[in-house]
């Protein structure tokens, strides 16, 4: 399920649905408002509630994600038919909940979904729990909540099954819970579309044929899922804070998403190191936010950015949780080390007194854990400030001969940086070009032409 309402699904079931069991008939709308007011009114709603009505629906559901997909672009569609004509409602995010709800059962009831299961959970739903099974579910939902007190954690939790890969398991919940599109998907794991999209329909063949239940696992169950818990949220502020299309740089909404969930899991497990380190890293990049664009919503590089508008309420926060991590046995992990890095620039006066060295080193002990050619190419970027372009081009051949960022817009980028500081400005200019055809995020895009062009 994707978080933007512009899916071509919704808008040609548009004229057909149906308006039964839908919560048109509200009577506390604040009145008619411009079709386009409205419209923009549902984008925005949407971006907000979908992924809570995902992971409540979910549970409802049973853990059934194409039932739960399907009812959530239902209310989407009533929401577009609708809040143009009739007006906004009072509660807008009640209402889609409601309506994906109500858009459930009707698809139920109506055999769309003819299995045994499906038609038991509609009785459920139609007669509700009994007073006895009322209390038992109270108890549950207790207890849970005590657990995860959180829909949207506790879907990422469910849905990290171990019957499933990792990767597979993180492909699933970006998609379906975090609303990530699949060319969004493919950029994080460096992989084409269509393998992604083949991993997301075969995570959901193996949940089906294996019945898997959607139960949100106990502590001693948690472990063997926070690796992959802890990836989804990584990604998901990933996609926030550098977003791969579109004519936006920032997603702050997700951004936004991923800190909060990010605190909630931290809480839970705090005495996962992991946990305390993504938090950190990702408090420490947020810090940066209002720097990273100007005010016509352009990329500001690093080193020209205001560090006035950092957010040192968050930076002094997100360091405290990094000691954290750091007092509790053993070494740091990725996201630790990773934290660590992004200290070194919250700790720096400016950009010229930046400890690149620290970071050089710090780098080569991630890819010591964590190899990964995106961390050797942020390795290059490193050593290119500690000891001059010529060592950080040669880091940057030997990724290019490897092959494993064909088609990644910032490996030409940062052989575009590179070569220009070296004064080789001719081919400088071609690497941002390159760069730039590469770029799907407009935004990003016009800065590595202008690049180009000044070289």
């Amino acid at each position: 399920m994707s978080s933007r309402p512009s899916s071509r699904s919704a808008r040609t079931r548009c004229a057909s649905r149906s308006r039964a069991a839908t919560p048109e008939s509200d009577r506390s709308r604040p009145g008619r408002v411009r079709a386009g007011e409205a419209r923009t009114r549902v984008a925005a709603v949407w971006r907000v509630e979908s992924r809570r009505i995902v992971a409540s629906l979910t549970r409802v559901l049973g853990g059934d994600l194409g039932l739960t997909e399907d009812a959530a672009q239902d209310a989407l569609v009533a929401a577009l038919e609708t809040w143009p004509r009739d007006g906004v409602p009072a509660n807008p995010g009640a209402w889609l909940q409601a309506t994906a709800r109500n858009r459930a059962l009707d698809r139920i009831r109506h055999g769309q979904m003819a299995t045994r299961r499906h038609a038991d959970l509609a009785r459920e739903l139609e007669r509700g729990p009994a007073p006895e099974q009322d209390e038992m579910a109270a108890a549950i939902d207790e207890r849970a909540a005590r657990d995860i007190d959180d829909e949207v954690l506790r879907l990422i939790f469910m849905s990290c099954h171990p019957a499933l890969g990792r990767e597979v398991r993180v492909a699933l919940c970006l998609r379906s819970v975090a609303g990530l599109t699949t060319p969004e998907i493919a950029r994080a794991f460096l992989v084409s579309e269509p393998t992604v999209a083949q991993r997301i329909v075969r995570a959901k063949r193996t949940l089906r044929e294996r019945e898997v239940e959607f139960e949100v696992p106990g502590p001693a169950e948690r472990p063997a899922r926070v690796g992959a818990v802890l990836e989804v949220i990584y990604l998901i502020f990933n996609e926030g804070y550098a977003a791969t299309s579109g004519d936006r740089l920032l997603r702050r909404d997700l951004c936004r998403e991923a800190q909060r969930l990010g605190r909630t899991v931290a809480a839970l497990m705090p005495d996962e190191p992991e946990a305390l380190g993504l938090l950190a890293l990702i408090e420490l990049q947020a810090s940066r936010l209002g720097a990273r664009e100007d005010e016509m919503g352009d990329p500001v590089p690093l080193d020209r950015q205001d560090r006035a508008r950092w957010d040192r309420t968050l930076i002094a926060h997100a360091i405290g949780v990094l000691e954290r991590a750091e007092a509790l046995p053993g070494s740091l992990g990725p996201y630790g080390l990773q934290a660590r890095i992004a200290a070194v620039h919250a700790r720096a006066a400016g950009f010229e007194q930046t400890d690149w060295r620290r970071i050089a080193d710090t780098y080569l002990a991630l890819a010591g854990i964590s190899p990964s050619p995106v961390i050797e190419l942020n390795r290059a970027v490193a050593v290119g400030r500690a000891d001059g372009p010529g060592p950080a081009l040669e880091i940057v051949a030997g990724l290019e001969a490897g092959g494993e960022l064909a088609g990644y817009h910032l490996l030409p980028a940062v052989r575009g940086d590179l070569l220009e500081r070296d004064g080789r400005s001719e081919e400088a200019a071609e690497a941002f070009e390159a760069a730039a055809e590469l770029c799907k995020n407009e935004r990003e895009r016009d800065f590595l032409r202008a690049r180009a062009r000044s070289a």
